[in-house]
C-alpha cells in the first residue's frame, strides 16, 4: 500500500481538531466534572465534527444513496445513528409514513428535529420519533416502538462502524424490529478486503475511535449483516470508482427478510 494514502486519516483528523478543539475545551470548562465522563468529551466533540463536515460526507456518499433508499424505504422507517438528519432528504414522503430516528447524541436532537419538520416529519402527527437510545439498547428502543416487528424498513449509514456488539446487536434488530419482507438498507465504510488495507486500518483503529466517538476502521458490517441470516433478497454493491487504497472503503447493501 502507497504512503499517502496509508496515513491520509491523519489530514481528516486534523481538520476535526480544528472544528471541535475549542468548543470542547470551553464546554469543559463550564463544566469540568466532563473530564471524569471521556465518552461524553467526545460525542461533544464529534457533533462537532459532524456539524462541520457532515454535509460534505454526505455528498460524497450521495450517488449510492440515491441508487439505495428513495426507491427502497418505506412504511415505517427506522434509522440507525440518525445525526443531523441526513438521510431524511433522500425519503420519498408519499411511501414514508413514520420516520424513527436512533440516535444516542442528544447534541444532534435538535438539527435532527428541524430536519425532519421541514420534511414534513413531526412528533404531533405521529410520524416522527425521536430516541436517545444507541442502537444496542433494544431494552429501552423497543417498548418506545410500541411491539414487536413495527418497522418496514431498517437504515444504517455509516453507523455500524460505531455500535457495541454489532453481531448481537444486528441479529436483535432483524429478529424483534424488522417485520417479515422488512428491508434492511445500508451504505457503510468497512475492513478492506486487501490485507495490506486492512493492516491499515487496524493499525489507526485505536487512534480513530478514541477521537470519533467510537467509529472503528477495521469492522467487516456488510459481511455481519448477511450473517444475521434468514434474508430471502441479499444485495452488496460498492461505490463506483473509489481507490481501492482508500482507508474508508464503502459497501451498500439491500437485504429483505423472510
Amino acid at each position: 500500500m502507497r504512503i499517502k494514502p496509508a496515513f491520509a486519516l491523519f489530514e481528516d483528523l486534523q481538520c476535526a481538531v480544528q472544528a471541535a478543539f475549542w468548543p470542547t475545551v470551553m464546554a469543559l470548562c463550564q463544566s469540568p466534572s466532563l473530564l471524569f465522563r471521556p465518552a461524553a468529551i467526545s460525542r461533544f466533540f464529534m457533533s462537532h465534527v459532524w456539524s462541520a463536515f457532515g454535509n460534505g460526507v454526505d455528498e460524497n456518499g450521495r450517488e449510492v444513496k440515491d441508487r439505495l433508499i428513495p426507491e427502497n424505504a418505506h412504511g415505517v422507517v427506522l434509522e440507525l445513528g440518525a445525526g443531523y438528519g441526513h438521510t431524511i432528504q433522500y425519503l420519498n414522503k408519499s411511501r414514508v409514513t413514520k420516520y424513527v430516528a436512533v440516535e444516542p447524541n442528544v447534541h444532534m436532537h435538535d438539527q435532527l428535529r428541524c430536519v425532519a419538520h421541514a420534511a414534513g416529519y413531526t412528533e404531533s402527527s405521529g410520524s416522527l420519533l425521536i430516541l436517545p437510545y444507541g442502537a444496542e439498547d433494544l431494552a429501552s428502543i423497543l417498548p418506545a416502538l410500541g411491539d414487536l416487528h413495527t418497522v418496514d424498513t431498517i437504515i444504517s449509514i455509516l453507523t455500524i462502524c460505531s455500535i457495541p456488539a454489532p453481531e448481537k446487536t444486528l441479529k436483535a434488530l432483524v429478529a424483534e424490529v424488522l417485520k417479515p419482507g422488512g428491508q434492511f438498507l445500508f451504505y457503510e465504510h468497512v475492513l478492506s478486503p486487501r490485507a495490506d488495507v486492512a493492516w491499515w486500518q487496524r493499525l489507526w483503529t485505536p487512534l480513530w475511535l478514541l477521537a470519533m466517538d467510537g467509529c472503528r476502521l477495521d469492522r467487516p458490517s456488510h459481511l455481519w449483516v448477511q450473517a444475521v441470516g434468514g434474508w430471502s433478497e441479499e444485495n452488496i454493491w460498492g461505490k463506483e470508482g473509489e481507490d481501492e487504497e482508500n482507508l474508508f472503503w464503502h459497501r451498500a447493501g439491500k437485504f429483505v427478510k423472510s
